[in-house]
């Protein structure tokens, strides 16, 4: 009970709303247009208390990434979208790995259970960039051999992804608005995934709810960062 207690007493009012939205929008839509998919189910609420997580800069949110990634890569196997497959089983949950250990490795001050904003170097941008155009012309014509269903939008979707996860391994505050941009595109993808089978409406949902999730984790990030800027500068 007590840890139970400690637990909300973590969470602000608004990320308490934020969740319940999340949890509730994902459980409404699953049981009005699903209702048999409980592995789209388990995994949407994982990666939705994952977000929440990740939006307070605790490593907790990475664990919880890397089981929902693993479970949306299954997901998306049922309806051949192997770039969604291959993104977030060969690249998001190794890369939540790799954060997971970033993140534990630099923690705030003496505050464990939560990260150190960093601000990336002027040369990773290019870097990112180039990198990001080689993945997508790479995977484009690999979905392509594979028959990819939505081909463009699923090739999009891996170059957001990537850019989403390495911005995560470097604890920028902008992994959150990549992260947005991958929502709003994977959103699309789903919505077409549902024109010919209703029941992925509520995977629609569960990218819906983490793009209000990751919006916030994005301003709550630049909070952090104000706030362990002063905090540096009180030390010196």
């Amino acid at each position: 009970m007590k840890r139970l207690k400690n637990l909300l007493a973590y969470f602000s009012l608004r990320e308490k709303l934020i969740w319940l939205f999340s949890v509730s929008l994902i459980t409404v839509t699953f049981f009005v247009f699903s209702n048999d998919g409980y592995l789209s189910f388990i995994a949407s609420l994982i990666g939705a208390t994952s977000l929440i997580f990740c939006a307070k800069g605790n490593f907790i949110g990475q664990i919880l990434m890397i089981i929902f990634s693993t479970m949306y890569a299954v997901i998306s196997y049922t309806y051949s979208y192997y770039g969604e497959l291959m993104t977030y089983a060969f690249m998001t949950a190794p890369m939540a790995v790799v954060a997971l250990i970033s993140w534990i490795r630099n923690p705030s001050g003496n505050k464990r259970a939560e990260v150190r904003v960093n601000k990336i170097n002027g040369w990773e941008i290019p870097l990112v960039i180039t990198l990001s155009a080689l993945l997508t012309l790479i995977f484009y014509f690999v979905l392509k051999t594979l028959g990819t269903s939505n081909l463009l939008i699923s090739t999009v979707s891996i170059t957001t992804s990537f850019i989403a996860v390495y911005l995560t391994f470097r604890r920028s505050p902008y992994f959150a608005l990549a992260y947005a941009l991958n929502d709003v595109v994977l959103i699309v993808l789903w919505v077409l995934a549902s024109i010919s089978n209703i029941s992925y409406v509520s995977v629609v949902a569960c990218f819906a709810a983490f793009l209000v999730n990751d919006l916030y984790s994005f301003t709550n990030w630049r909070r952090m960062e104000r706030r362990q800027r002063r905090e540096l500068e009180n030390k010196e």
